[in-house]
């Protein structure tokens, strides 16, 4: 690694997660042609091309893309230990990035984060929310939160918050005017609010008849992708949803809107947190792991579907 710094590594992995010069050299406090000279420095320097350059887009080649899968853990690992022995080993300091979907970050806001904020003040913590499973190792989270069923085989998995549903619901108002289905295939004779997935497709409500699954690709001009959305058009009487009971469970106790077709519903495993077992667990993971399971202890006995 000859001449090459630790603040070019940082810099190049800053370009690498914004895929843009512009924004890199604003979160590192540089112009944007010093840190453009900085990488055609280091690439020079390693003898390799790390990114492809346009005027509009920035993007990573095959040895940039390896390049940031090794550095990540290792400077998140240095970073750990820089801030352990400045703060000394009793104190946590340094960042925790968890990927989470929308369901999952709600919990882990209402159940793990205050206590985790609170025994761990230095603790930088970034819980960010989207629908698509993204790669956590490449895109430099600690670790990512989905249903059980969505998690990579490869990662090690803490469930919590219990089994849950999917469930269809629909207002009265809409259930007065249109009728009420009687088993899963009815729902092709009615307006759905249909959940565009992240790849562009439209995912097909799943229920469960004679113990195998069924799936329905229900009709509906209106799509969405965000379940609480989903559940706010359903109030509206737009027509019938298909959503995690979390996030239906306060207008279903308002009375706004009423579960239909429970029969055929089943539950699932739940939502874990996910993480890659082939590195080093930073302390900062295994410190909000901890709080986690401690929530479990604390609330699972008697938990069922919250309100969102």
């Amino acid at each position: 690694m000859k001449n090459v710094s630790l603040a070019d590594l940082k810099a190049f992995l800053c370009v690498a997660q914004h895929r843009s010069f512009q924004r890199a050299a604003t979160e590192l406090g540089l112009s944007r042609s010093s840190l453009s000279h900085a990488m055609r420095s280091l690439e020079a320097r390693l003898g390799v091309r790390l990114l492809h350059r346009t005027t509009r887009s920035v993007s990573l080649t095959t040895e940039g893309t390896q390049l940031q899968q090794r550095l990540l853990p290792l400077l998140h690992d240095l970073d750990e230990v820089l801030d352990t022995t400045r703060l000394g080993a009793h104190q946590l300091r340094g960042s925790l990035r968890i990927n989470s979907n929308e369901g999952g970050a709600r919990w882990l806001l209402r159940h793990v984060v205050p206590q985790f904020l609170h025994d761990n003040p230095h603790v930088q913590l970034d819980l960010l929310t989207e629908g698509r499973l993204v790669d956590i190792i490449a895109q430099g989270f600690d670790a990512g939160v989905r249903l059980a069923e969505a998690v990579p085989r490869d990662m090690i998995a803490v469930p919590f918050g219990g089994t849950i549903r999917f469930i269809a619901i629909a207002s009265s108002d809409y259930l007065r005017c249109e009728g009420e289905p009687s088993v899963p295939a009815d729902l092709l004779a009615h307006r759905c609010i249909c959940q565009r997935l992240p790849g562009g497709s439209r995912y097909r409500w799943e229920f469960m008849a004679n113990g195998k699954s069924l799936n329905v690709d229900v009709p509906g001009n209106l799509c969405l992708d965000n379940s609480a959305l989903m559940v706010e058009a359903a109030v509206m009487g737009l027509g019938i949803a298909f959503v995690p009971e979390p996030f239906a469970r306060g207008a279903i106790d308002a009375g706004q809107v009423e579960i239909i077709l429970e029969r055929w519903t089943r539950p699932i495993d739940g939502l874990c947190l996910y993480y890659s077992g082939h590195r080093q667990v930073p302390a900062t993971l295994k410190a909000f792991i901890a709080v986690i399971q401690e929530a479990k202890r604390r609330i699972e006995p008697t938990y069922a579907s919250p309100s969102p």
